[in-house]
């Protein structure tokens, strides 16, 4: 206790001799420090470090959002004036699926959300505003990487089924029974190799958080045995996440229901 003691004393008399302007500045640089380390431990409270830019956007509103109990809940709101790039820190648990929603003020656009998969360090998201999903490049997490590489393998199967469907609207209208019987066995055939191919992506990425959100979202009415396959598939890690568990519980359910 005595050294305690002997240290205030020690301190206040080094202060007491220090002259006033020198004093000012101590207590300016003091303050200054104090402030930083309070900035630096704000900053390190976040592990999602999102930077961007919307080029062409000159004034608007940005929010990050995610989807709870089937609502959009916003993380944060960005306001944009005059400089097309952007900047959010944010705190997620674990990767997640979040939307970058744009309002663009007095217009009729639609294409104004850009979903992609968040996970924890520094990503980056460039994109237009002309075209603000279609555009848009996201770099820094290996499981929105992987949700690409699924959009491209459906999007091949959406450009297939639509070719299929206008051709058998034509063959409807001239009543053509045989063709149409035949289109009707193609649209068959293509449904059931896209839940293939999404069942055989999401259980080779078993070890990425993906791999439950795709069965949610894009499988989620196959035959359960294939959505059992994906379950035992993932990893120890994804099973405890939150789409894992979502999908555990999707599955439970419908096998009682069924």
């Amino acid at each position: 206790m005595q050294s305690f003691f002997t240290g205030i004393s020690i301190n206040f008399l080094y202060f007491a001799t220090i002259k006033p302007k020198r004093m000012k500045k101590l207590l300016i640089a003091a303050l200054a420090f104090s402030a930083l380390v309070a900035c630096d431990k704000k900053e390190s409270d976040k592990n999602l470090h999102l930077t961007g830019k919307i080029e062409g956007l000159k004034k608007g509103k940005l929010y990050i959002q995610h989807i709870v109990d089937t609502s959009l809940v916003t993380l944060d709101s960005i306001m944009v004036e005059g400089d097309a790039n952007f900047k959010s820190d944010l705190q997620i648990s674990e990767p997640e699926m979040l939307y970058l929603s744009l309002d663009r003020g007095n217009s009729n656009s639609l294409d104004n959300i850009l979903p992609f998969f968040a996970e924890p360090g520094n990503m980056t998201i460039e994109t237009s505003l002309k075209e603000f999903y279609a555009k848009a490049k996201v770099t820094g997490s290996k499981n929105n990487d992987l949700y690409n590489d699924f959009k491209k393998i459906k999007m091949r199967y959406n450009d297939e089924q639509n070719k299929t469907l206008s051709f058998t609207i034509l063959a409807r209208k001239i009543n053509n029974v045989q063709k149409l019987d035949s289109l009707n066995q193609r649209a068959d055939k293509l449904t059931m190799r896209r839940y293939l191919d999404a069942i055989n992506f999401a259980v080779n990425n078993g070890n990425h958080e993906v791999a439950p959100y795709i069965a949610l979202t894009e499988i989620y009415d196959a035959n359960i045995k294939y959505l059992d396959t994906i379950q035992k598939a993932m990893s120890p890690e994804v099973a405890k996440s939150k789409y894992g568990k979502q999908l555990t519980e999707f599955i439970a359910r419908r096998k009682t229901s069924e």
